[in-house]
């Protein structure tokens, strides 16, 4: 599954960088016609950038999960982005990380996003299957 993700100390960029999975970051794309999942800082008092607001917009109806980097010195804000994102878009959170995230960190988020890829496959036989019985008739 494509991950889109949003940088700007550069915490973000080296997560994604250990993951071995194919990621763009949101300045490089307009349109996302596929399942994604988003990985994005936290600014402010906890709030989302505008930038991924933005994005998620026109591009929101894809997003299948979010995670988000903080510093835990923000407390109640730590990675508070995921939190709004997931919902506004009425996704799952799949990890908060603490700057730019253990190993331990990074292999939760894989494993969690493999699991939304298998839930997703699943979802789409059964739709199938049952699309083949109602034609049966």
């Amino acid at each position: 599954m494509l991950v889109v993700y949003e940088s700007r100390t550069g915490n973000v960029k080296r997560f994604i960088n250990k993951l071995n999975m194919r990621a763009m970051p949101i300045g490089e794309l307009d349109i996302v016609d596929e399942p994604f999942i988003l990985v994005t800082y936290t600014t402010g008092f906890g709030q989302v950038p505008e930038r991924v607001m933005t994005f998620l917009n026109r591009n929101g109806k894809n997003l299948q999960g979010v995670s988000a980097s903080g510093n835990r010195n923000w407390g109640d804000g730590f990675a508070k982005s995921a939190d709004t994102i997931s919902y506004l878009f009425n996704v799952p959170v799949i990890s908060k990380f603490e700057l730019s995230g253990t190993n331990q960190d990074m292999e939760y988020f894989v494993e969690r996003v493999r699991n939304i890829e298998t839930h997703r496959t699943e979802q789409r036989i059964d739709a199938t299957r049952s699309g083949r019985l109602l034609s049966i008739g």
